[in-house]
């Protein structure tokens, strides 16, 4: 047997040949935090069955009208939703252990019924910057993942998760009502969406996004992204997780990936073949007539010597050079952060934005094995062509109620088209 779970760890897996229902992957790490991944803090979480189920389904309903009641309900260790309808009344529904399932809890906290710790995604990649300056707007316990422990592994998607006292709270101001068979349901502050795929990843196309109720209903969006009323019911539509789902938190978007999927993705392995492939053919500047070569990987995060470099306008590839002019006092561009100097390019004197380039080795977010052949604008992240395009349409929440595309890699919002053709110069000799 397993040794019991302690704070940060891993859950409990099976020694012997794990059941991987899937992982879920952060966008906007490309492979990792910036400061490492750490115990349940990290980029992607794999999700295993476990060694005992510790799923739960609904059971008793309470309608409780004094504050002794609910205090009655809760000391029984169970866990419960509480739907706060008035000042003197809650209805309290219990839920009883499921042998048929294993939960999976997401959000913000570090409290140890949270089994993926998740944070905010700022464009670029890097964490959040002080929650006093920005606070952060993913929930403490924003949602779980309700996995089959039998074939076919269905991964179902729920909003809230239940906290220390297996309770989860909608309060007053809370959006909830009672369905017409009588239960009751209700939205957390900020929502979780969802948007399944079709065809993901050999043709894959955009779905709509829906919103997820705690009861696992799916619903349009609201108007604003906390507005006071739900959506109309989606009809027909499931919480259940397709390879190539997104999960939006209000803060962070997360990609499902399930077992059978990721056997089929390209691996880091596969990745690094590919950049040896592509720094085997010796591209060369065109100005400085060096030979260009990518960063092994995992990345550096820093500039190398030898590092590509694209006209953004074109997709040129040079090395670092001086040609056109720079402005004063310019940064040095980390990863994910493109320079914002305007510079004309040596071959075909078009003007634009010039970066440099890094290599997208994220696996999960591929849809494809392709070549490295397009960058990301303006982030210079390099993928398959595939790829670079699927992402490039695919619009991601921001703010209260506008959606844009971003990079996978970094998070960084895209322009128009949002990507550019690389063109090597191979050598002269």
């Amino acid at each position: 047997m397993n040794s019991p779970k302690k704070d940060g760890d891993d859950d409990d897996v099976p020694v012997k040949d794990p059941v991987k229902y899937g992982e879920l992957v952060i966008l906007g790490y490309n492979g990792s935090l910036p400061c490492g991944d750490r115990g349940r803090r990290k980029s992607r979480f794999a999700l295993y069955r476990r060694t005992k189920a510790n799923g739960v389904k609904p059971s008793a309903v309470h309608i409780l009208n004094t504050p002794q009641d609910s205090k009655a309900v809760h000391s029984r260790g169970q866990h419960s939703i509480s739907f706060t309808l008035s000042r003197n009344q809650t209805v309290v529904v219990e839920y009883c252990h499921d042998n048929n399932t294993d939960m999976f809890q997401i959000g913000r906290s570090t409290e140890s019924p949270i089994d993926f710790v998740v944070t905010d995604t700022s464009g670029g990649g890097k964490e959040g910057e002080d929650p006093s300056i920005a606070p952060s707007t993913i929930s403490r316990f924003a949602c779980r993942v309700v996995c089959e422990r039998n074939p076919p592994y269905t991964a179902r998607i729920y909003a809230a998760g239940f906290d220390s006292s297996k309770n989860i709270f909608l309060g007053e101001k809370a959006t909830k009502w009672k369905n017409p068979d009588g239960h009751m349901d209700g939205l957390t502050t900020n929502g979780v969406l969802v948007m399944h795929p079709e065809g993901f990843p050999e043709d894959p196309k955009q779905g709509l996004w829906r919103e997820i109720s705690v009861c696992g209903d799916v619903y349009a969006l609201r108007e604003t992204r906390s507005g006071p009323s739900r959506g109309k019911l989606a009809e027909g539509e499931s919480s259940a997780l397709r390879d190539g789902s997104l999960v939006d938190l209000c803060g962070a978007t997360l990609l499902w990936r399930t077992g059978e999927g990721l056997m089929r993705a390209p691996t880091l392995r596969h990745l690094e073949a590919l950049r040896q492939e592509l720094n085997a053919s010796r591209p060369q500047c065109p100005v400085g007539l060096s030979t260009l070569a990518f960063p092994s990987l995992p990345r550096s995060h820093s500039l190398e010597e030898r590092q590509p470099w694209v006209y953004l306008t074109c997709g040129h590839v040079h090395g670092r050079h001086d040609w056109g002019q720079r402005s004063e006092g310019e940064q040095e561009p980390r990863e994910g952060e493109g320079s914002t100097t305007r510079r004309e390019c040596p071959l075909c004197r078009s003007v634009g934005p010039y970066v440099p380039l890094w290599l997208g080795c994220e696996p999960a977010v591929y849809v494809d094995a392709g070549a490295p052949s397009h960058g990301f604008v303006p982030c210079g992240h390099v993928c398959s062509e595939k790829t670079a395009r699927y992402w490039a349409e695919t619009p991601l929440p921001h703010g209260t109620h506008a959606f844009r595309p971003v990079c996978p890699f970094c998070s960084a919002a895209l322009n128009n088209p949002g990507w550019t053709r690389l063109i090597f110069q191979g050598p002269i000799d």
